[in-house]
């Protein structure tokens, strides 16, 4: 004897070995013996059980169910029994088992009862279920045609419509991440190169670009026409006394918004006078208008290769930038210099100045660096930019920084015209720079202490135990070697220095502060900026790191020089890029290595490099000690030179660069 069972939701048959009043002892055909209970035997028979299943599914598939469903009527059945009426007669054990399996394969006509019964699905409850399952075939059959145009490289329109789903958030109960993802897995893809594939991603720089804006610029990057309002173009500060001096500004050839400029006066008695002023936007930016909210939102320039967006909008920007042949409102601070550069007197003042030039590194460069100070360059601020050298010297010493066996280090400008990337590497601590950096630090320490004086809260850079953190108290600054240090100078670029300027400008304008005591705006804007400045400069990096990928491309490097920072990371000369070489044999750091280029990828950045071989003609580097080769720290993500060596992740906690607090 045979029987026709439910197991697990599915029908098997087997034959008997032996049964009791509960239970069965059986053998399938394959020989395999088991125990069930009585109660899933839906049929017993005699017929033989080789090919039994396969005739049973093949007289189920002839069975319409809307018949069925209509002749079952609303009470609840056995499938055993409902075969009888179906048939009309007595059924073969094959039609038994067919009406069953029929039954059981339809859930939406007929709702399970137990094992072998029913109950047919209400008409309307039915109605339901039956549109939507054809609204899933439906479904199911455009998702294979999408699929199948997404594996040829065709992106379907209505797939486009959902891209920003795709690219930046993706929902996956979504129709169109559904198909992406089948599409993805059938190509063992990643949904990203497969949208690239297609055509959807044409542009990997904009794709980086555009996550970074739909996260911090969702509203788009253009100022409100009520902010850009809120600032007259013909502002005039003719109440203001005007300077007895002309100023000067050395900037990289892309800034336009110059805050920063040096004047110099010989005055009698051997006492020079060094002017360092900076551009003072608090005079027309009133406190919480609707340009300044903006401001606050934003909080900095936002830079990258090749362009920027503007904490200001232009015409903010213009009427305060230092641009040379006009006069301009500046915030001053007066350096009173003996002979022995030592300073006797400082002064702050609101005023006007005259702007001479505008000098720019590039052509400045030549004419004034370590090579030109013992001798005349013939340049017509050499005289100047020597003098004020010297100065910055004095002032490194005086902060005990001063470091002549420093090794070399260097920052790297990155300039992008018509997608052509030129990485341009400036040794740090060059003349030029350290004449800018130690005016600038020498400034946010002298205002950050003329606030601390007069009990007035300001917003401070310190460091202590090697962490750099943000506070409303005058703390040290170990790292730059100062009492306290307040950024100050850069307020077309940065909130900070521009709410720090209105607190300066009220001690020495003799008024209420912007911002009082133990205000709540000034500890929500330094919590807000600290948040945002990191976002910026981690996005800084990464674009940075994108156009050096691009540089590679772009230069059909296939062999690159690095030089082994730890383990199996190295960076790399030209571009300065860091990356992992798997496989690479364990190598002291600061081991000179060949390395192949076998792919870049700038969407997914990545580059991936094979160890050739170590560089035996500068193996020599390999006695020199690790301090001295590779506690380097990372590059300056300092937005007005645009300047970063891309080694983030390898920062020394212990030491701080002067210029990623200065505006250089």
């Amino acid at each position: 004897m045979n029987v026709f069972f439910e197991e697990d939701g599915s029908f098997k048959v087997a034959s008997i070995m032996s049964e009791t009043d509960s239970a069965l002892q059986i053998e399938s055909a394959s020989g395999k013996r088991s125990k069930i209970k009585a109660n899933v035997v839906l049929l017993r028979f005699e017929a033989p059980l080789a090919g039994f299943m396969d005739a049973a599914n093949v007289e189920a598939a002839t069975l319409d169910l809307d018949f069925l469903w209509e002749c079952c009527g609303q009470d609840e059945f056995g499938s055993v029994d409902f075969a009888t009426e179906y048939y009309g007669r007595k059924p073969t054990p094959i039609e038994t088992a067919a009406i069953a399996i029929k039954l059981h394969s339809a859930p939406v006509y007929f709702n399970r009862k137990g094992k072998g019964r029913y109950k047919a699905a209400p008409a309307e409850i039915l109605k339901a279920a039956l549109a939507g399952l054809e609204k899933k075939r439906l479904l199911a059959e455009k998702m294979a045609g999408f699929v199948a145009q997404l594996k040829a490289n065709t992106m379907p329109d209505e797939l486009m419509q959902k891209l920003d789903m795709l690219l930046y958030e993706p929902d996956k109960n979504a129709f169109e991440y559904k198909t992406v993802d089948a599409a993805a897995n059938d190509l063992h893809i990643s949904h990203i190169k497969l949208l690239q594939a297609c055509g959807a991603i044409p542009s990997a720089h904009d794709y980086h670009l555009g996550a970074f804006l739909r996260e911090n610029f969702s509203k788009g990057t253009e100022f409100s026409a009520e902010a850009i309002s809120t600032v007259a173009i013909d502002l005039q500060f003719e109440d203001l006394p005007q300077a007895d001096a002309e100023a000067f500004s050395i900037d990289d050839s892309s800034t336009t918004e110059i805050d920063d400029a040096f004047s110099i006066l010989q005055l009698a008695d051997g006492i020079t006078r060094v002017g360092i002023h900076i551009a003072a936007p608090a005079l027309g930016i009133a406190v919480d208008s609707p340009l300044d909210v903006e401001v606050m939102q934003r909080l900095s320039t936002v830079y990258m290769p090749g362009e920027k967006i503007t904490m200001m909008p232009e015409a903010a920007i213009r009427p305060f930038s230092l641009d040379a042949g006009q006069i301009k409102p500046v915030l001053s601070l007066y350096l009173y210099v003996n002979a022995n550069f030592e300073i006797t007197q400082r002064d702050s003042k609101v005023e006007r100045i005259k702007m001479a030039d505008n000098l720019r590194h590039d052509a400045l460069e030549p004419f004034f660096n370590e090579e030109t100070l013992s001798a005349d360059s013939g340049h017509p601020y050499w005289a100047k930019l020597l003098y004020l050298f010297n100065l910055a010297e004095s002032l490194e010493k005086a902060r005990g920084k001063y470091d002549p066996t420093q090794p070399p280090k260097v920052d790297y400008n990155f300039y992008v015209e018509n997608g052509i990337v030129r990485i341009v590497g400036r040794r740090r601590g060059a003349p030029m720079d350290k004449l800018v950096a130690e005016l600038m630090i020498e400034a946010n320490n002298q205002w950050g202490a003329l606030l601390a004086t007069h009990v007035v809260p300001g917003l401070y850079r310190a460091q202590m135990g090697g962490k750099v953190y943000m506070t409303t108290k005058a703390e040290p600054h170990q790292g730059l070697g100062v009492a306290q240090y307040a950024w100050s100078t850069s307020p077309l670029r940065r909130a900070v220095d521009l709410i720090n300027q209105r607190q300066i400008m009220s001690v020495v304008q003799n008024t209420e502060p912007a911002y009082p005591p133990n205000s709540g705006a000034l500890t929500t804007h330094m919590r807000n900026f600290e948040q945002t400045y990191k976002v910026y400069s981690d996005f800084q990096t990464r674009m940075e790191r994108f156009w050096c990928l691009q540089y590679v491309i772009q230069e059909g490097l296939t062999e690159a020089h690095a030089t082994v920072w730890r383990e199996n990371l190295v960076r790399l000369d030209n571009p300065p890029y860091m990356t992992k070489v798997y496989g690479m044999p364990e190598l002291k750091p600061g081991t000179r290595v060949n390395l192949q280029v076998q792919e870049v990828d700038t969407l997914m950045m990545e580059l991936r490099t094979k160890f050739m071989g170590v560089l035996a003609e500068e193996a020599a580097i390999l006695a020199i000690d690790e301090d001295e080769v590779f506690i380097e720290e990372p590059a300056v993500l300092e937005p007005k030179v645009e300047a970063g060596i891309i080694e983030q992740e390898n920062a020394n906690p212990e030491t701080t660069n002067p210029s990623e607090e200065i505006s250089a």
